[in-house]
């Protein structure tokens, strides 16, 4: 690897993964803790009662929601909280006044979000199957929904930590709006149980494309057409990728 560019992403994502494997009791751990606890709970206790949802055991079909629902957690909080963190200890600057091109930061530290979004996911995976049988009958489609969806996601979580000026400003999104959005975007139901009225502002949900991408990969259920949620994941990635390299060019937030 002689491309001083590459060298330099290279090092960004080696650092953000030796961070997060640093940290892991905080890191990996409590999503493991947490989604046990909803596989015990919505799966074991309410799932045996619900019985069958869109013709597969209840719990069965939550594993792809909460699978995407921590890999996307995880990805947003992984990048808000470490550009931010570079960002009140000045180590941003230094990233900011090298040569280093704009898409290189940008790359790293989406990349080192991604890849902790991925391993929390795979953990979160390997303990579903202790729960119910995973198959994957489209595999392409299950891995590429769920590295688009953590790519949003940790999109979103760098904008977050561009505009946030104190560490309560990157709670704020994923308390009051990633939250809610999840619960609401399908992981414990399907939307065809919902009335019209819910059904269509579900819809402009955008994790509900984002799950029912994933659910189709897992499980061959969809309450979307597969195309349409890729379409918008990638438009996501674009727009959001775009408006990311734009800041990093302006300084906004950055350069005081």
């Amino acid at each position: 690897m002689s491309n001083p560019n590459l060298i330099a992403l290279g090092t960004i994502i080696r650092r953000e993964v030796m961070r997060i494997l640093r940290i892991w009791p905080q890191t990996l751990v409590p999503p493991a803790i947490t989604m046990t606890l909803y596989f015990l709970i919505f799966g074991g206790l309410i799932g045996s009662r619900v019985g069958k949802m869109e013709g597969v055991d209840y719990m069965a079909f939550i594993v792809p929601g909460l699978v995407m629902m921590s890999v996307i957690q995880n990805s947003y909080g992984n990048i808000s909280s470490s550009f931010f963190g570079a960002k009140f200890g000045r180590h941003i600057e230094e990233l900011m006044v090298s040569p280093m091109p704009n898409w290189v930061i940008l790359t790293g530290y989406v990349a080192g979000a991604v890849l902790r979004g991925l391993m929390v996911g795979a953990i979160v995976m390997a303990i579903a199957m202790l729960f119910t049988p995973v198959r994957m009958p489209h595999p392409i489609i299950t891995i590429s929904s769920v590295v688009l969806g953590a790519t949003i996601f940790s999109l979103a979580g760098f904008v977050n930590a561009v505009y946030a000026k104190k560490f309560d400003d990157i709670t704020i999104v994923p308390t009051f709006i990633l939250t809610p959005l999840t619960y609401l975007g399908g992981v414990f139901y399907s939307v065809t149980l919902l009335p019209g009225w819910a059904q269509a502002a579900t819809h402009l949900n955008p994790i509900f494309y984002m799950v029912n991408a994933f659910r189709y990969g897992l499980l061959g259920k969809s309450d979307v057409p597969v195309w349409m949620a890729f379409a918008l994941m990638i438009a996501f990635v674009i727009a959001l990728g775009a408006l990311g390299l734009w800041l990093l060019k302006r300084g906004i937030g950055m350069r005081s």
